[in-house]
Protein backbone atom coordinates (compact mmCIF):
# COMPACT_ATOMS: atom_id res chain seq x y z
CA UNK A 1 0.00 0.00 0.00
CA UNK A 2 2.76 2.26 0.79
CA UNK A 3 4.72 1.75 -2.42
CA UNK A 4 1.56 2.56 -4.33
CA UNK A 5 1.15 5.52 -2.47
CA UNK A 6 4.71 7.00 -2.80
CA UNK A 7 3.27 7.21 -6.51
CA UNK A 8 0.75 9.80 -6.17
CA UNK A 9 -0.42 12.64 -3.62
CA UNK A 10 -3.30 10.96 -3.26
CA UNK A 11 -5.39 7.66 -3.82
CA UNK A 12 -9.18 6.57 -3.65
CA UNK A 13 -9.33 3.65 -1.58
CA UNK A 14 -11.34 1.53 -4.21
CA UNK A 15 -8.04 2.35 -6.40
CA UNK A 16 -6.01 1.44 -3.97
CA UNK A 17 -8.23 -1.70 -3.08
CA UNK A 18 -8.48 -2.86 -7.12
CA UNK A 19 -4.51 -2.07 -7.09
CA UNK A 20 -4.04 -4.22 -4.20
CA UNK A 21 -5.84 -7.07 -5.44
CA UNK A 22 -7.62 -7.13 -1.92
CA UNK A 23 -10.69 -7.01 -0.11
CA UNK A 24 -12.39 -3.64 1.23
CA UNK A 25 -11.96 -5.34 5.10
CA UNK A 26 -8.08 -5.60 4.29
CA UNK A 27 -7.71 -2.47 3.21
CA UNK A 28 -9.40 -0.77 5.67
CA UNK A 29 -7.46 -2.30 8.43
CA UNK A 30 -3.83 -2.52 6.59
CA UNK A 31 -4.89 1.79 6.22
CA UNK A 32 -5.95 2.18 10.09
CA UNK A 33 -2.92 0.38 11.05
CA UNK A 34 -0.80 2.96 8.68
CA UNK A 35 -2.93 5.89 10.17
CA UNK A 36 -2.28 4.43 13.64
CA UNK A 37 1.59 4.78 13.05
CA UNK A 38 1.51 8.04 11.53
CA UNK A 39 2.04 6.44 7.94
CA UNK A 40 -1.18 7.27 6.32
CA UNK A 41 -3.98 9.99 6.25
CA UNK A 42 -7.03 9.10 5.43
CA UNK A 43 -9.60 11.65 4.86
CA UNK A 44 -13.17 11.51 4.01
CA UNK A 45 -15.40 13.30 1.80
CA UNK A 46 -18.43 13.28 -0.90
CA UNK A 47 -18.50 12.91 -4.86
CA UNK A 48 -21.86 13.91 -5.28
CA UNK A 49 -24.21 12.51 -2.73
CA UNK A 50 -21.79 9.53 -2.59
CA UNK A 51 -19.06 8.75 0.55
CA UNK A 52 -15.49 8.34 -0.24
CA UNK A 53 -12.31 7.68 1.14
CA UNK A 54 -8.90 8.64 -0.10
CA UNK A 55 -6.01 7.95 1.22
CA UNK A 56 -1.88 9.05 1.15
CA UNK A 57 1.27 9.22 2.17
CA UNK A 58 2.15 11.44 5.35
CA UNK A 59 5.71 13.16 5.41
CA UNK A 60 6.34 10.24 8.18
CA UNK A 61 5.18 7.42 5.56
CA UNK A 62 7.39 8.96 3.13
CA UNK A 63 10.53 8.62 5.37
CA UNK A 64 9.84 5.10 6.83
CA UNK A 65 9.24 3.73 3.32
CA UNK A 66 12.90 5.17 2.16
CA UNK A 67 14.09 3.81 5.01
CA UNK A 68 12.59 0.69 4.82
CA UNK A 69 13.71 0.29 0.77
CA UNK A 70 17.11 1.60 1.65
CA UNK A 71 17.49 -1.55 4.36
CA UNK A 72 16.22 -4.01 1.66
CA UNK A 73 18.47 -2.90 -0.85
CA UNK A 74 21.27 -3.33 1.89
CA UNK A 75 20.53 -7.03 2.12
CA UNK A 76 20.72 -7.40 -1.86
CA UNK A 77 23.86 -5.45 -1.51
CA UNK A 78 25.14 -7.60 0.93
CA UNK A 79 24.18 -10.88 -0.67
CA UNK A 80 25.75 -10.06 -4.01
CA UNK A 81 29.11 -9.50 -1.98
CA UNK A 82 28.83 -12.56 -0.25
CA UNK A 83 27.84 -14.34 -3.54
CA UNK A 84 31.20 -13.01 -4.97
CA UNK A 85 33.41 -14.73 -2.60
CA UNK A 86 31.79 -17.82 -2.36
CA UNK A 87 34.15 -20.49 -3.44
CA UNK A 88 34.45 -22.53 -6.60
Amino acid sequence: MMAFLAGCLEAEFAAVRDYLQVSDASVSRIASALEEAGYVKVRKGYVGRRPRTWLSLTRDGRAALTRHLAALQAIVDAAREAGTRAPD
